[in-house]
């Protein structure tokens, strides 16, 4: 087995979650020039979120820390491999690379079900057991037209 002092601290940060209380034991820590930046917990039922799995709350602390929400030239270290949501997450902020420690299957071993997002994700709205509607896009689309004009514009 191979050591690693960040995946050590993710794992520690899973461990405290359990023992405290405070959340489930999926933690991520984010890792810029060999220094820890931004680390979380997965605290889904303590803050009432379901956005908030340990990696999305390390890539929001770094973010804070950092000032910016672009955190290229990082690292994420996360005890799970992540969900479809945190995938997404780690793609928009930029995140050069990622070390799991537990595979999808582990979490799906406790009765997580991940094969029904992995589908949801994949599907068509048309096809998703919640239902999807388009309304009013001709109205929302002029606000990005007028964005996309704007000084202010900037393609994520």
């Amino acid at each position: 087995m191979i050591y690693d002092p960040f995946m050590q601290r993710a794992i520690d940060l899973s461990r405290e979650a359990v023992e405290t209380g405070e959340g489930a034991p999926f933690a991520a820590v984010v890792v810029k020039d060999g220094m820890i930046i931004g680390e979380g917990i997965n605290r889904v039922a303590e803050a009432y979120d379901a956005t908030a799995h340990g990696e999305v709350e390390a890539i929001r602390d770094a973010g804070r820390r950092l000032g910016t929400w672009d955190l290229s030239g990082t690292a994420l270290y996360t005890t799970c491999e992540p969900c479809a949501m945190c995938v997404a997450a780690i793609y928009w902020a930029r995140i050069d690379r990622v070390y799991y420690a537990n595979t999808l299957a582990d979490a799906e071993a406790l009765g997580f079900d991940i094969a029904t997002l992995e589908a949801l994700v994949k599907s068509r709205p048309a096809d998703r057991a919640t239902p999807y509607e388009p309304l009013m896009r001709e109205s929302a689309h002029g606000v990005l037209e007028d964005w996309s004009r704007a000084p202010t514009f900037r393609s994520f």
